[in-house]
């Protein structure tokens, strides 16, 4: 049996700080007790880790990745090993990538390659939602399946026609038979049909640039789609979690949902936080760096994510790290934004993120556990193993310096991309030790994990429903 004692940090969860220390025995939380009482003094352990100035926090789940995902005629940047190493360094010790259904090709073939690109590669522990591009009655059996091995959500699409497209149809259909299995519908919610008809009449018009890529894809058919995905689920009495909300009014669509009592709930991203269409008409070809989708918006969406995260309209914010080099990756797009792979660098930014927004005043330390940890635990099944520090819960536990500063740099990041989307950004907190189940992933700045350390986890259905 091994044991690990934390000694003397200010333990952060969800609902409580407390000067604890903490006890770990066998890749699990086996105790805490307030330190300096007998109770603590008592802990005995092989290894103790001096957490005196610093919190002691749950790893962090980032509940949207995308790793080696192929999209737009190249693949995502980083590998199942070198992304799951970049998270563990940003103080996340569970993502949850997307297995993706291929048109034609049933969810299980989609799984079982997901499967063999993650499987002994993985520094920390890892889930899948499935993608599900092709909905027939044999997808619909199957969707039963996976939520019994612990599949449990699904993603669907009312963007990119012709590749992962879902129609209102077949939307309706998989919400039904997730109605019945338990299973989460994810929805991208935006107008794919209509936006490509304003990327056609952009280009005609010579409208090339990466900014243009945001000036089509409007905010308004990010709202419709989101209204209408909303509707969808209450007609099937299904939950829903749209992913990715990056504009006011799609906000306010949830808001409105959730003032009627229905299960719907939004993920927003760090991306949408700290960056704006600024960025994406940086001079020459530089915006191309900032091409994801749902786009970035003007800086003046931020203020209603982030009163959507302070007010529970939002309850999560994940990455959707989904990482393509500048060169060689972005730049198959010059002279076309539609060619642009979409997708931001970012899962080792956002524990580091949302922590300067606590210092800078947009949420409590708690409510940064609670969006970065614990809910994304609750809302894919993996509470209370993942995203607190509690007795029984898998010691995923990260030390954290609140005072250390850093800047943000490709130079220095350990993402597999050779662009960082915060270059240069000056940020308060860092992340000094990392354990995945109690194995030190990071130690005091040095990766001592390895590949193979994480493991396929299975999930419950959502612990966050009315």
């Amino acid at each position: 049996m091994s044991r690990t004692v934390i000694r003397g940090g200010l333990v952060v969860t969800a609902s409580d700080e407390i000067h604890a220390d903490v006890l770990i025995e066998d890749g699990r939380i086996a105790a805490l007790a307030a330190s300096g009482t007998a109770a603590a003094e008592s802990f005995t352990a092989d290894r103790t880790i001096d957490a005196t100035g610093k919190y002691v926090i749950p790893g962090g789940v980032d509940a949207h990745t995308h790793m080696e995902l192929p999209f737009g005629g190249t693949f995502a940047s980083d590998t199942f090993e070198t992304g799951t190493r970049a998270a563990a360094w940003g103080g996340t010790t569970t993502i949850i990538d997307f297995a993706v259904q291929s048109v034609g090709h049933t969810l299980r073939e989609g799984l079982d390659t997901w499967h063999a690109k993650a499987d002994g590669n993985c520094a920390i522990d890892y889930g899948f939602h499935m993608i599900v591009s092709d909905v027939n009655e044999h997808t619909l059996k199957e969707m039963d399946h996976l939520v019994e091995e612990g599949i449990t959500s699904f993603k669907q699409f009312m963007a990119y026609p012709g590749v992962f497209y879902s129609d209102d149809g077949q939307i309706l259909r998989a919400m039904q038979r997730s109605a019945d299995n338990g299973g989460l519908i994810m929805m991208h919610a935006e107008n794919g049909i209509a936006i490509d008809v304003l990327v056609e009449q952009a280009l005609a018009r010579g409208e090339t640039d990466p900014r243009y890529h945001g000036e089509v894809r409007k905010a308004l058919l990010e709202a419709e789609a989101t209204h209408r995905a909303i509707k969808l689920a209450q007609v099937a009495g299904a939950p829903l979690y749209v992913v990715h909300v990056s504009a006011t009014e799609a906000v306010a669509e949830l808001a409105r949902a959730r003032d009627e009592g229905l299960n719907v709930f939004g993920e927003t991203c760090p991306q949408y936080l700290f960056l704006s269409t600024d960025n994406l008409a940086e001079p020459g070809f530089e915006g191309a760096k900032y091409v994801c989708s749902t786009p970035l918006r003007p800086k003046e969406h931020q203020a209603a994510l982030w009163r959507g995260l302070r007010t529970n309209d939002l309850q999560v914010v994940s990455t959707d790290h989904c990482p393509f080099c500048f060169t060689g990756q972005k730049d198959l797009g010059r002279g076309d934004f539609s060619k642009i792979p979409n997708g931001l660098p970012g899962v080792e930014n956002r524990m580091d993120l949302l922590h300067q927004a606590v210092v800078d005043g947009h949420i409590s330390r708690r409510r940064w556990i609670e969006i970065a940890c614990a809910t994304p635990a609750r809302m894919f099944g993996l509470y209370p193993k993942k995203g607190t520090i509690a007795p029984g819960a898998d010691a995923d536990v990260v030390i954290y310096d609140p005072h250390a500063e850093q800047v943000m740099s490709a130079e220095t990041h350990h993402m597999n991309v050779d662009y960082s989307a915060y270059e240069g950004k000056r940020t308060t907190g860092r992340v000094e030790t990392v354990l995945s189940r109690g194995e030190p992933v990071i130690t005091e700045r040095e990766y001592t994990g390895r590949a193979g350390h994480g493991v396929f986890t299975p999930r419950s259905t959502c612990q966050y429903l009315n």
